[in-house]
């Protein structure tokens, strides 16, 4: 057995050919990762987006909620937080229960008020001269 501290001798190089040297660096092994986009100050995925879903949550509810979750799901998985995005939810779906609620109410209030209107005679479909 051979020690393997000793140093191996050289092997000559062939006559007329000089050293071989690799023209490149050795790949390395394995997948380098690609860079993650970079994004401007201020600026993140649906953070735009969050914005008009907070505006169409005072117009059409119901569009500003869908598009305020979106944008709250692109900002997540991009790993930013979207206030604008937030905010238009959780006002969305406030607006959402105080329609409901006005909507159960009115059925609640007018409904009973229109029965014993018409049952008490005051009010007809035609009116009498």
């Amino acid at each position: 057995m051979t020690d393997p501290n000793t140093p191996q001798p050289e092997q000559p190089a062939q006559p007329g050919y000089p050293s071989a040297q690799p023209a490149y660096p050795p790949a390395q092994p394995g997948y380098q990762q690609p860079y993650a986009p970079q994004y401007a100050p201020g600026d993140y995925p649906g953070k735009t987006l969050g914005i008009v879903g907070l505006v169409f949550v005072f117009v059409f509810w119901i569009v500003g909620i869908i598009l305020s979750h979106i944008a709250y799901s692109q900002s997540k998985a991009a790993g930013f937080q979207n206030t604008p995005a937030k905010v238009g939810i959780i006002v969305g779906w406030i607006l959402f229960g105080l329609g409901v609620l006005t909507t159960i109410l009115f059925f609640a209030i007018f409904i009973p008020l229109g029965i014993i209107a018409w049952n008490s005679g005051e009010l007809t479909v035609i009116p009498t001269p």
